[in-house]
C-alpha cells in the first residue's frame, strides 16, 4: 500500500502514458469496466462512506427487503406506429408514490446503466426482446418477467439507493433514456465510489476462494432443484385451468342434451315422460358445472400468481448470481492474469537488458513501467472487491431462501381452498341427480357414496 501512495505522486506521468496503454489493452469483458490508472485517486470526495463494524456482513431479513418497495408493471393499450404496434407499460412504485410509462427499450437502457454502475453485483437479466409476430401470451410472459426484474432491483440494497433507480421509477419527462445516460456520465462504478474498495481484502476470510467455489456449487444445485419445482408447479396450475375448460364444456354439453327438441319416434312414446324429466334435469346441471369450472380456473390462476411466479422470481435471483460468477471469472480474474503475464514479460526484458549492459531505461520505458504496475495493482484491488461483493450477494441469496416457505404455504392453501370450494359445489349438485335415477317407471337408484361401501351392481 506504501508503494501505491508513492505512485500517486507520479500521476502526471501516468496520465500521459494512459492513452497509449489503453490502445494495447484487450477489449473489456462484457459487463465489466477496464481498470484505469485514474481510478487510483479519489476524484469523488462525496462518494459512499465506509460503514461501521464489519461491512462484509449483512443483517437484512426477507421482510425488510420486501418492504423496500413493491413495483407493479401493467400493460397499457397498444399504440400503433407507422409499421408496428408499440407495447408500453405503466410502472407504479409504492416507495416513490409514482406512476410512469415505460417501453421495453427503456428497461434495456436502465439494465445497461446498472451493469455499468454495479458490475460486481447481481443484476437480473431482462426477458428477450419482442420477436416479429409476438402473441399475447409472449407479451404477458414478458410483462411478468419485467415486473420480477424491477422488483428484484428495487429491493436490492445498493441498487435501491442509486439515482438511476429513482429516475427510472419517478421521472415522467419525455426522454428517460437520455436522462439515465446523463446520470452516469460523470460517475464511475461502485469500485470507484466505495471508500472501502481499497481495503476489501482486509474484510475477506482467508479461505474466500474455497467459499466462493462451494457457494457456486450450492447455488447451481439449488437452481436445478427449483427449476424442476417450477416446472411441476406450472404443470399443476395448467392442469387446473385445463380442468376448468373441460368442466365448462361438460356442463354445456349436458345443457345442449337437455335442450334437444328432436321429437321422439312412435316406438319410444311409452318412455316420453321419463325422457322429458331427464332432459329437464340435465339442462339445469350446466349452472353447477359452470361454477365448478370457475372454481378450478380460480385455483389455477392463483397458483400461477402465488406459486409459479414466486418460483420464477427466486430462479431469476439465482440466475443473476450465476451470471455474476461468470463475470467475475471471465472479467476481473482474466484481466488480472493477462496483466500479470504481460508485466512478467516486461520484467524479463528489462533484466535481459541489464545483463547485456544496455543503456538505462528511457523516460518512455519508465512511464510504461509505472502504468503497468499501477494497472496491475488496480486490477488486484478490483479482484478482491469483486470477491467482497460476491460474498455479500451470496448472503442476499440466503436472505431470500425463506421465500420457499411462502411458496409452499401458498401452494398448500390454494389446494385446500380450491378442493374445499369445489367439494361444496359437488355436494350441492348431488341432490339434483335424484330425478335422474328415480321416476314412476324407473328401477334405477342413486349410487351410494364411497363411504357407504362398495356400490351394488
Amino acid at each position: 500500500m506504501d508503494r501505491l501512495s508513492a505512485e500517486a505522486g507520479a500521476a502526471p506521468v501516468v496520465a500521459a502514458a494512459e492513452a497509449e496503454a489503453d490502445e494495447e489493452a484487450d477489449p473489456p469483458a462484457a459487463g465489466l469496466p477496464t481498470p484505469q490508472i485514474s481510478e487510483r485517486r479519489d476524484p469523488y470526495p462525496n462518494r459512499m462512506q465506509m460503514p461501521q463494524g464489519n461491512p462484509l456482513l449483512l443483517s437484512y431479513t426477507l421482510q425488510e427487503l420486501l418492504a423496500r418497495d413493491t413495483v407493479q408493471v401493467e400493460l397499457i393499450p397498444e399504440k400503433k406506429g407507422l409499421f408496428l404496434k408499440h407495447v408500453e407499460y405503466e410502472v407504479s412504485s409504492q416507495r416513490f408514490q409514482s406512476s410512469v410509462y415505460r417501453r421495453y427499450n427503456d428497461f434495456v437502457v436502465f439494465h445497461e446503466m446498472l451493469l455499468h454502475r454495479f458490475p460486481y453485483r447481481m443484476v437480473p437479466a431482462l426477458p428477450p426482446k419482442r420477436v416479429l409476430g409476438a402473441d399475447r401470451e409472449f407479451i404477458e410472459s414478458r410483462r411478468r418477467a419485467l415486473r420480477r426484474f424491477i422488483n428484484l432491483v428495487a429491493r436490492h440494497p445498493p441498487f435501491s439507493e442509486d439515482v438511476a433507480l429513482r429516475l427510472f421509477l419517478s421521472f415522467s419527462g419525455p426522454d428517460v433514456q437520455n436522462k439515465l445516460k446523463e446520470s452516469t456520465q460523470c460517475v464511475g462504478d461502485e469500485f470507484m465510489n466505495c471508500k472501502l474498495a481499497p481495503r476489501a481484502k482486509d474484510f475477506l476470510p482467508a479461505d474466500i476462494q474455497t467459499q466462493f467455489a462451494v457457494s457456486r456449487e450450492l447455488i447451481r444445485n439449488i437452481y436445478n432443484s427449483f427449476y424442476k419445482l417450477r416446472d411441476r408447479a406450472e404443470r399443476i396450475a395448467s392442469r387446473a385451468i385445463d380442468n376448468a375448460a373441460d368442466l365448462l364444456v361438460f356442463g354445456k354439453e349436458l345443457s345442449a342434451l337437455g335442450s334437444d327438441t328432436t321429437p321422439l319416434p312412435s316406438w319410444a312414446a311409452l318412455n316420453s315422460s321419463t325422457w322429458g324429466s331427464l332432459k329437464q334435469a340435465l339442462k339445469g346441471l350446466s349452472v353447477e358445472f359452470a361454477l365448478l369450472a370457475d372454481k378450478a380456473a380460480q385455483q389455477g390462476k392463483q397458483e400461477e400468481n402465488d406459486v409459479v411466479e414466486k418460483l420464477n422470481l427466486f430462479l431469476d435471483l439465482l440466475q443473476s448470481y450465476k451470471d455474476l460468477c461468470e463475470r467475475h471469472e471471465k472479467g476481473v480474474l482474466h484481466k488480472h492474469q493477462r496483466a500479470l503475464h504481460k508485466y512478467s514479460l516486461m520484467k524479463r526484458q528489462m533484466m535481459s537488458a541489464a545483463v547485456q549492459s544496455r543503456e538505462p531505461d528511457s523516460v518512455e520505458q519508465l512511464e510504461s513501467r509505472i502504468v503497468e504496475e499501477n494497472a496491475i495493482q488496480t486490477m488486484e484491488l478490483r479482484s478482491y472487491f469483486s470477491l467482497y461483493c460476491l460474498h455479500q450477494e451470496m448472503q442476499l441469496v440466503h436472505v431470500y431462501l425463506p421465500l420457499t416457505s411462502h411458496i409452499l404455504g401458498a401452494f398448500v392453501n390454494s389446494q385446500i381452498q380450491g378442493h374445499k370450494e369445489m367439494s361444496k359445489v359437488w355436494n350441492d349438485l348431488k341432490p339434483k341427480l335424484n330425478c335422474l335415477f328415480a321416476g314412476p317407471n324407473s328401477s334405477l337408484t342413486l349410487p351410494r357414496s364411497p363411504q357407504d361401501g362398495v356400490s351394488p351392481h
